[in-house]
């Protein structure tokens, strides 16, 4: 029997596509490809008795074209501090074994190129986030100012990280991604971040 399991937390997303990026509409990359790093922070969560609160993760994803009509290259980095059950918990999620929101984001994956466990600095504040992997990996997104300042959002597009949730559309400062072949350095393309909430059966 599968085990029960829950994370809350926040998420963001940095991408080479222009803002805000089309691939969330169904529509084709600004570049033809897209290649996004998405982190997750877990404020909260379990999975069967193993508690997973704190830890961060962090998926590098490459679509070589219209990201419903190709399959995608996947990277997966694990929290350092986690534990190997910890560890093995979020495999377990994130590769869609378990079920939930995370299931359907996997079945666009056609190959997986790695799992790691790397130190990975998150950050959450106000307008913007962060996350860094040392010698991989630096991401730096800023909300889009919106009309009289307030936050420019999507709601209900049909291909997202955290469903339920409105999407804040960002800019990335930075988005830096060496690694399995991939040399990504760009900036003041697109980001999105929300709240998450994830549960399997």
């Amino acid at each position: 029997m599968a085990s029960r399991w829950n994370l809350d937390g926040t998420y963001f997303e940095a991408c080479n596509c222009e803002a805000a990026c089309p691939c969330v509409f169904t529509s084709p990359p600004t570049e033809g490809e897209c290649t996004a790093v998405v982190g997750w922070h877990i404020n909260k969560g379990s999975f069967g008795d193993v508690k997973l609160d704190g830890l961060n993760l962090v998926l590098a994803v490459h679509a070589p074209g219209h990201m419903l009509q190709v399959k995608w290259k996947a990277a997966l980095y694990l929290d350092e501090r986690a534990t190997q059950v910890q560890k093995d918990a979020l495999v377990q999620i994130f590769s869609g074994q378990a079920g939930g929101h995370p299931a359907a984001l996997a079945t666009f994956v056609g190959e997986i190129l790695g799992v790691q466990s790397v130190a990975i600095d998150y950050s959450a504040e106000g307008k913007q986030r962060s996350l860094r992997i040392p010698n991989l990996a630096e991401v730096e997104i800023e909300a889009l100012a919106g009309q009289g300042g307030a936050e420019v959002t999507v709601s209900n597009h049909p291909v997202c990280v955290a469903p339920g949730y409105s999407a804040v559309v960002a800019k990335s400062k930075r988005l830096s991604y060496h690694d399995h072949g991939f040399q990504l350095e760009v900036s003041g393309k697109n980001g999105y971040y929300s709240p998450f909430s994830y549960q399997g059966p």
